[in-house]
């Protein structure tokens, strides 16, 4: 089956009675967790972004205390999990400074978790790719946004 393009979806779907665009968002909603996750989001957390972001670090920070430090291994793949979690927050929301706000906060909580970063290559490029994402989505927002970004960013990279 070939898939319409997102124009003609949206000829459709301007065409249906409000019932019909009802029904239709609750079957799409049955079919992925995903898809239910982003209903969840546009219909009950969109106009509160901040909540919205407080909730995401909530769940980062029980994911960091669930590491298990002893070993590496383990370690690296929570963290890879966190950053999973992150990503697909962040394509829901699609906010820059959503973007930049959980990515600071996931760096700062590795910093911080005492995870030696650059004991293990791969934790280590994980940590600096979150970094690359933080600056190149930086360069998109507001000057005054950018200042006080740049701010917090001047803690992860003093050492």
């Amino acid at each position: 089956m070939k898939s319409a393009t997102i124009h003609e979806i949206k000829q459709e779907l301007l065409t249906l009675k409000p019932a019909q665009l009802v029904e239709l968002n609750l079957r799409l909603g049955r079919f992925k967790k995903e898809n239910k996750e982003l209903l969840t989001y546009l219909l009950f957390e969109a106009h509160d972004e901040q909540g919205y972001i407080q909730g995401i670090k909530k769940e980062i920070d029980d994911e960091f205390a669930a590491i298990n430090l002893s070993h590496l291994y383990f370690a690296r793949k929570t963290l890879r999990k966190i950053v999973r979690i992150i990503n697909k927050y962040c394509r829901y929301s699609g906010s820059k400074q959503t973007e930049v706000e959980l990515r600071i906060y996931f760096c700062l909580q590795l910093k911080e978790s005492g995870i030696p970063i650059e004991r293990n290559p791969v934790i280590n490029n994980l940590y600096l790719s979150q970094l690359k994402k933080i600056n190149s989505v930086l360069a998109t927002l507001h000057e005054d946004l950018q200042y006080d970004y740049l701010r917090e960013m001047a803690e992860l990279t003093a050492d």
